[in-house]
């Protein structure tokens, strides 16, 4: 399997080339992978929770869909272990739309036979990423008001598992 490339190459958020050709085949992509969230609510969603705490972005980029898993993941094992299956709902607010593509060149001995150079640059999917503005929600989580310092535990715990710095921001909910 091949090792995945650093994310600096997709971070930045600018608007995706998009090749347009006169054969039709070659003007857009064919096939998008899946994206690697399996759940996107977890815990109880129809339970009213006195408070609500956001996980917001400081910077604008692209997040990949293996580090939004990999932070849901462990916030969701501290919050099911504490508070159990019905004691929290935890919301995945962006959705990983993106599809990011990659350009392998041939290396090795004889390879300049086997490669096109940039001459067919358009590159081959190679993941998924959602696209972030700053102060946008990534994570949404609704605690009752006695659980807020695990809540916020568990969000700082997926903070770190993003390669963007958060912070944390409470909401109250009125009903």
């Amino acid at each position: 399997m091949a090792r995945l490339r650093k994310f600096v190459a997709y971070r930045r958020l600018e608007r995706p080339y998009t090749r347009t050709s006169k054969f039709k085949a070659k003007s857009y992509i064919r096939t998008t992978p899946s994206p690697k969230v399996v759940r996107f609510d977890t815990g109880d969603p129809k339970k009213n929770f006195s408070c609500t705490l956001e996980l917001l972005s400081k910077s604008s980029l692209q997040i990949r869909d293996n580090a939004l898993e990999s932070a849901r993941q462990t916030s969701n094992k501290l919050l099911e272990t504490n508070l159990g299956v019905n004691g929290f709902h935890l919301k995945v607010k962006v959705y990983p739309y993106h599809v990011l593509r990659e350009h392998a060149l041939a290396a090795g001995a004889g390879a300049d036979r086997f490669s096109s150079g940039m001459a067919h640059s358009f590159g081959k999917p190679a993941g998924l990423a959602a696209r972030v503005k700053t102060g946008q929600p990534i994570f949404q989580l609704s605690v009752d008001k006695q659980h807020m310092g695990i809540a916020k535990q568990a969000l700082e715990r997926a903070a770190k598992k993003l390669p963007c710095s958060c912070t944390i921001q409470e909401r109250k909910i009125v009903y």
